[in-house]
């Protein structure tokens, strides 16, 4: 029986076990590893003798030998180490936690077997900047964007365009309390300019501001294609970033057909990345343009999924996984 490792945490949602549902009816072990009972509770081992490399995952209730799995699947990495801080001295958490992450980022990488996501990928689709280009050369839309950290060059961005948003290109959040306040999409216009100058310590993404006619959300799972799309603009706070008010959106989603040169070109997206998966941020104008915004390798899909019949892409992610649909050959270790 083919044995397939999925990467998570204990706080995940249920997409997890909706996937791992689909894997076992493809008659594959589940190898759940979540990694923030690693290193406490949950230990890693890798080991070469006799000129075999052998690996093993033991956690509270079994030990696995990891070394023959057919595919992993790379979901999530939150919360590793959790617990530690309180069980080491301070002067030592940092270096420690260094190498936990090299650990396991390091074991990660070196599967020699089908990969749905990896560290290394996640790394290289966190750059915005190489992303747009990528879609620009392939035909698609993109906003005029402004990178920068000169608040000279955003303000004459700004003047240019009159409506311009403003970005973190990162899962950007600030802490105060204890209490976790993300950073959404936010507009600028001109009597924001004095505001600007604090770019000096952190770059910023601005976009020209598109008039919405709908949103989308695309995820493709293999050669699958899932868009969806949503009128963001019926509630306010959705307007600028559908994230803001994405709990009253949940069920506002419908599915929808992209225009069949768009699919093309987001499949060929994928292609160039080498990825299976990835979760896409479309926005169509008033005049039917699609403006490509940005590609997630590990993109949230589960309130999607519940809109299809049968929880559609948990399948797809299952089929690929356990090699019963098309995927892109990602196995480096030859």
């Amino acid at each position: 029986m083919n044995k397939i490792l999925i990467i998570t945490h204990t706080a995940d949602n249920f997409s997890i076990e909706k996937a791992t549902e689909f894997i076992e009816n493809n008659n594959c072990e589940v190898i759940r590893f979540d990694v923030d009972l690693y290193p406490l509770e949950n230990k890693l081992s890798t080991i070469f003798e006799d000129g075999e490399w052998i690996t093993f995952l033991e956690t509270s209730s079994k030990k696995y030998r990891l070394d023959d799995i057919s595919a992993v699947w790379y979901r999530r990495a939150y919360n590793i180490g959790k617990g530690l801080r309180e069980e080491i001295d301070a002067k030592f958490f940092g270096a420690v936690m260094g190498e936990i992450r090299n650990t396991l980022f390091g074991f990660l990488e070196s599967i020699d077997a089908y990969s749905l996501g990896k560290p290394s990928v996640y790394r290289r689709l966190d750059s915005k900047e190489e992303q747009l280009k990528i879609a620009h050369k392939l035909g698609l839309s993109v906003p005029d964007t402004c990178l920068t950290n000169n608040p000279e060059e955003a303000k004459k961005f700004i003047l240019k365009h009159q409506n311009v948003v403003a970005k973190m290109q990162t899962g950007f959040a600030i802490y105060e309390d204890g209490v976790e306040n993300v950073v959404f999409t936010n507009i600028v216009n001109e009597d924001k300019l004095e505001e600007l100058d604090s770019l000096l310590y952190c770059p910023m993404q601005f976009q020209e501001m598109i008039e919405k006619k709908k949103e989308l959300r695309v995820t493709i799972v293999g050669r699958d294609v899932y868009a969806f799309e949503v009128d963001s603009q019926q509630f306010e706070d959705a307007k600028v970033d559908w994230r803001k008010d994405g709990v009253n959106l949940l069920d506002k989603w419908s599915r929808t057909e992209l225009p069949r040169d768009v699919e093309e070109k987001l499949l060929e997206l994928l292609d160039i990345y080498n990825v299976d998966y990835g979760a896409i941020d479309i926005i169509v104008s008033p005049e039917d343009k699609y403006y490509f915004i940005e590609i997630n390798a590990a993109g949230e899909f589960f309130w999607l999924d519940n809109l299809t019949e049968g929880n559609l892409i948990s399948k797809s992610i299952a089929d690929v996984l356990c090699d019963k649909a098309p995927r892109r050959n990602n196995v480096v270790l030859v």
